[in-house]
């Protein structure tokens, strides 16, 4: 039974030592990955201090630019539609005047038109019918 606890103890610290070794190479892993984090991190860091801080500034001065242009754009734009409205309004007061003036002048000579025919036809009328004679 002696031959029997050997192979067991022998096997039992084979496995010991492995896991030792294991928790040994996951500590060691995990020190790696700190290191690498902390690593990634500088970088990430100093490419955000270098490029995007720069970057974003640029960006936000366009967006500014932008902002104006688009302020500026508009203004004229209501400006250009109010002037627009003013010049149709005053088309069509215009229009009306001329409108009424057309029709007041043109009324009074179909008015006078119209007067000279009925007294034409009154002239005609009384030459064709025979006068009667009072006795």
């Amino acid at each position: 039974m002696s031959g029997e606890l050997g192979t067991t103890n022998l096997l039992l610290g084979i496995m010991a030592a492995v896991s030792v070794i294991e928790a040994l190479a996951l500590l060691g892993l995990g020190i790696a990955g700190f290191m690498a984090y902390r690593r990634v991190m500088d970088v990430v860091v100093s490419l955000e201090t270098r490029q995007m801080v720069p970057t974003m500034a640029r960006v936000n001065a366009i967006l500014d630019d932008v902002k104006v242009v688009t302020a500026v754009v508009k203004g004229e734009t209501e400006r250009f539609d109010h002037a627009i409205r003013n010049t149709m309004d005053r088309v069509d007061d215009t229009a009306d005047r001329v409108r009424s003036n057309v029709r007041s002048q043109t009324s009074r000579l179909i008015g006078f038109v119209r007067g000279v025919r009925v007294v034409i036809e009154q002239v005609l009328h009384s030459r064709n019918q025979p006068h009667e004679t009072h006795i």
